[in-house]
């Protein structure tokens, strides 16, 4: 409260104890005058209409003060302290936050920082896409009914139905080809028959095994589980070339089944592989493919699995050789 304020209102406790003070002082000079013989002093009459004229007119200044200034309280709601602000601020960091796990220990298979989804966004159908959600775990259960899908096909066909899947990282390096395993996909047996190496049998049909209504292709194959392919590759095998700052530039390319060897002898040209799930046809059916994961064992954990290296158009730069 401000010294102005404390003295002279007059609901201040000092300013009743100074006027209770001057009422006193003018009984006191009343008595005194009237014990002298009624003579009041032309002095002590004018010494008092000066101070009772004087404490008026502070009264009516601090009234008029006190009708102009907002009230205490008002004052009082309209102060926000730095310290107060800074405090809500951090609280309401402390509030935000995202992350995830995934699959294994490493909680990064289908993890990660999950933006808010567009109420607009659309929604892949699980009938054609092989997709994770995002959640702590959402990739183990996908990626185990992807391998026994492709096992099943596998030893219906062979690898006839099989396609080798590589990735490629381009803001790590552009000339390196990760091997990140194989697709399936269910194959007619007009098709089979026509490979020597297919596991098709002339007394065996295939025809009440496919689930959708048109035979994929190997795109399809792969497109269709194109985010599974790929996240299980980042976190899982490479995430030091392929997670992070790289992860937006991820492709994918293809080679035959079963063509490791031949690849690694600079002997095929690898496919890219283009097109998004837009792409898949309306009677294709996700059932219909599978996808066996590459597991790094031993060394192949710290130092990395098969890659090789090719131009921009997935040509060998160096001469074939045998091994």
């Amino acid at each position: 409260m401000s010294l102005f304020r404390r003295f002279s209102s007059p609901s201040s406790p000092y300013f009743l104890r100074d006027a209770r003070r001057t009422t006193h002082f003018h009984q006191h000079q009343t008595n005194m005058t009237m014990t002298k013989g009624h003579r009041r002093p032309a002095a002590s009459s004018t010494r008092s209409k000066l101070l009772a004229g004087l404490l008026l007119s502070q009264t009516a200044i601090v009234a008029a003060f006190q009708s102009q200034a907002p009230p205490l309280p008002s004052l009082f709601q309209s102060i926000q302290h730095p310290s107060l602000i800074s405090q809500t601020r951090l609280d309401a960091k402390k509030k935000t936050g995202g992350g995830g796990g995934g699959f294994g220990s490493s909680g990064g298979f289908g993890g990660g920082n999950k933006k808010k989804s567009s109420s607009k966004a659309a929604v892949l159908d699980p009938s054609k896409v092989r997709s994770v959600s995002g959640y702590t775990g959402s990739g183990t259960k996908v990626l185990a009914t992807a391998a026994n899908n492709f096992d099943r096909i596998r030893k219906l066909f062979g690898k006839t139905a099989t396609t080798d899947v590589y990735v490629r990282s381009p803001l790590n390096d552009e000339s390196v080809f990760w091997f990140v395993g194989k697709v399936s996909r269910m194959i007619t047996d007009e098709e089979a028959q026509a490979d020597p190496n297919s596991n098709w049998r002339p007394d065996t049909t295939t025809e009440n095994e496919l689930v959708g209504t048109v035979y994929p292709t190997e795109i399809e194959a792969i497109i269709s589980q194109k985010r599974l392919i790929l996240e299980y590759a980042k976190n899982q095998l490479r995430p030091q070339n392929m997670a992070g700052p790289y992860s937006s530039a991820l492709e994918l390319w293809s080679a035959p089944g079963d063509s490791e060897m031949d690849v690694v002898q600079n002997k095929i040209t690898l496919v890219k592989i283009d097109g998004s799930t837009k792409d898949l046809r309306d009677g294709f059916h996700v059932k219909d493919v599978g996808y066996n994961p590459e597991i790094y064992v031993g060394d192949e954990k710290e130092k990395g699995g098969l890659r090789v290296v090719r131009d921009l158009e997935g040509r060998p730069v160096k001469p074939e050789f045998d091994i």
